[in-house]
């Protein structure tokens, strides 16, 4: 199907602007004329934009942004307010100029018949898979509004949990950096005027004063191979995440990496549970939204046991087969699968095993930034005391050799 702009007039003369889908030009002629419309233009639309096929870094929409649409347009949708005019709304109130557009051909191609869930399957980049799933739902029970008010919470909730990890992880990281500036300035500006003091002297030096003095020389005269290393490792770490296998590797040394390991697991284990629950709750079968969420998880190892786990459902096993053989899976969650799955409540587990598991995140959190912070203290401690030991101690018994 294509998407056609045009531009007619109706029976009162008036001119009408908008969208309609067709999969031909021919046949958006013959819809356009069966509306009683006289077709001025009629042109194709480009299937990818700029904004529409990559959202980058100077057009990116805040997950924010996408819970408080789903919230007004739910609730302007509960007062009856027709869908194109809702979203006609919502393109004035919405101050994200990017997102306005968007809207704004969202609620132009809704005008010219087109659903509203095939409409945002448009924008992949902003809307999830999930997210279009769940408006197909609402659309085909007829509970449009109450499944946005449902989006909306679970955007909320996500927006809500990364705001807390990344506001704890903030001044720790802001510490270290500083550090990491501190000590290079350091490496580069003021050690080199005191070791060749110390040089000078002809004093033999401490081995941690040659190891000093030699961090600073290599800093100053080969700053540019560490700048090629930096680049070449963030180079090298991209081209691993486009690629299956390295993205695998990764994303499992993520899931184990000490301290924290255990908070990206408990980050993918709240997003099954949360958007499972969601999706099963809302009718879908549980073949299709596991298919969904394995791709909303964001984590390759989750992911091939999650497609697994269809196999298997597709074979007539257990939705835990696969889970309970993992080591990267709890146990508990495998059994209360198993338990939702023999009572008839597999949303209302997956439900509270989400809330569960983000209490437990939360905790890792408060828990880590507690531990990181006596940490730094450590480190500036430790560095503190090198430069006294390499620099200081030579400097005091030249002094006191004079």
């Amino acid at each position: 199907m294509a998407v056609f702009d045009y531009k007619a007039k109706d029976l009162s003369g008036a001119s009408i602007t908008g969208v309609v889908e067709a999969p031909s030009e021919a046949v958006a002629q013959d819809v356009l004329k069966e509306r009683d419309l006289v077709v001025l233009s009629l042109s194709e639309r480009r299937k990818m934009r700029l904004f529409q096929s990559s959202l980058g870094f100077l057009n990116k929409v805040p997950r924010r942004d996408i819970a408080l649409f789903a919230r007004q347009l739910a609730v302007m949708i509960s007062a009856t307010v027709p869908i194109v005019q809702a979203l006609r709304i919502l393109t004035k109130q919405t101050e994200n100029v990017n997102f306005k557009i968007i809207i704004s051909e969202i609620a132009d191609e809704v005008d010219g018949g087109a659903k509203l869930s095939a409409t945002l399957a448009r924008y992949p980049n902003l809307f999830t898979d999930f997210f279009i799933h769940m408006v197909r739902a609402g659309e085909t029970t007829g509970k449009l509004d109450e499944t946005l008010n449902y989006l909306a919470d679970q955007e909320e909730k996500d927006y809500d949990l990364n705001s807390k990890i990344k506001g704890a992880m903030t001044y720790p990281i802001f510490i270290l950096i500083t550090l990491v500036i501190v000590g290079i300035l350091m490496m580069i500006f003021v050690i080199p005027r005191l070791s060749s003091i110390l040089e000078e002297s002809g004093q033999e030096l401490p081995p941690l004063t040659k190891l000093l003095i030699g961090t600073s020389t290599f800093l100053q005269n080969f700053w540019w191979v560490l700048v090629i290393l930096a680049v070449g490792g963030w180079l090298g770490y991209r081209f691993a995440m486009q690629r299956p296998e390295g993205k695998r590797v990764l994303d499992r040394v993520k899931m184990h990496a000490p301290v924290f390991g255990a908070i990206f697991q408990h980050m993918y284990l709240v997003r099954f549970a949360r958007s499972l629950s969601t999706l099963v709750s809302s009718g879908i079968p549980i073949t299709q939204s596991l298919s969904i969420v394995a791709d909303v998880v964001g984590n390759s190892v989750y992911r091939d046991l999650t497609m697994e786990t269809i196999k298997e459902i597709e074979g007539g096993n257990s939705i835990s087969t696969v889970f309970s053989r993992s080591k990267d899976i709890p146990i508990m969650l495998s059994q209360m699968l198993a338990v939702g799955e023999q009572t008839g409540k597999l949303d209302m587990i997956l439900d509270r095993l989400a809330a569960f598991y983000a209490r437990e995140l939360e905790n890792l959190v408060a828990n880590l930034v507690s531990l990181i912070e006596p940490l730094i203290l450590l480190v500036m401690g430790a560095a503190v005391s090198i430069l006294v030991v390499a620099i200081m101690m030579p400097l005091y018994s030249l002094s006191s050799a004079i």
